[in-house]
């Protein structure tokens, strides 16, 4: 009785919410940044979704091929998941940026999508120049540059015949005025670009620094010809056999 009550006491403090577990929330102009404290242990894939409480904004699975991606890109400069989830309508924040060492939720905000991938929602991708569709899939963060749109980032698409023409269409990150709370409160969706993942203006420089060089995003929509074709989307349980401790996805 004894071992069965310190077994329940042992297993109601791992569970238990810490108080390094509270999420901090702060706001930078019109835009939330939500802070997430760091957590002491490793954490598997079901834990970092719920201690990053995101349990209410990205479906549990669509994170998880998140992570799947991120695991096998070998290359990757930061620690750092920029995810952007196209399920949702431009009119909600769907960006997240993500540390994924320090397990913190640095930055949520709107980002717009391609003018012919949709209207309030984004429904048809391309890898095709001049297209003004977005891409799908997973991307690397490469160097700043100072253009037409301003303070911009390039990208370079990771996945062949998905969004490996990134560079060559000119698709980058960068801030724009059709994308803020202020547009999508008053018109119900935000403006759409020419297939960049465009930022709010107020966020683009500071969310620009800290993913620059090696970042890892990924666009997601739950389109049936991508999640069939990309090469990124063997689950975790099948190389692993089981979610373990760390699976180097943290760092």
């Amino acid at each position: 009785m004894l071992h069965l009550l310190s077994m329940f006491m042992l297993t109601a403090i791992t569970l238990g919410n810490s108080p390094e577990d509270v999420r901090n929330e702060t706001n930078t102009g019109n835009e939330k940044t939500v802070v997430t404290p760091l957590a002491k242990e490793n954490p598997s894939v079901e834990r970092l979704y719920n201690l990053l409480g995101l349990e209410s904004e990205i479906d549990y699975m669509a994170f998880e091929r998140a992570c799947t991606g991120y695991r096998q890109i070998e290359n990757k400069e930061k620690d750092m998941l920029v995810f952007i989830d196209f399920t949702k309508p431009s009119s909600e924040q769907r960006l997240w940026v993500i540390d994924m060492k320090g397990r913190q939720v640095l930055y949520k905000t709107h980002v717009a999508h391609g003018v012919r991938s949709g209207d309030l929602y984004a429904r048809d991708f391309s890898n095709v120049n001049g297209s003004h569709k977005s891409s799908l899939g997973f991307f690397l963060t490469a160097e700043t540059y100072v253009g037409r749109a301003g303070f911009s980032l390039k990208i370079d698409g990771l996945e062949k015949g998905i969004n490996d023409n990134a560079r060559m269409r000119g698709v980058v990150i960068h801030g724009a005025d059709y994308v803020s709370e202020e547009r999508a409160a008053r018109t119900g969706k935000l403006g759409r670009s020419q297939g960049c993942p465009a930022l709010p203006k107020t966020l683009n420089k500071p969310i620009i620094e800290t993913i620059k060089g090696g970042a890892v995003v990924f666009i997601y929509a739950e389109d049936n010809k991508y999640l069939a074709e990309s090469d990124f989307m063997t689950p975790l349980r099948d190389m692993d056999n089981g979610y373990g401790p760390d699976m180097g996805l943290f760092g």
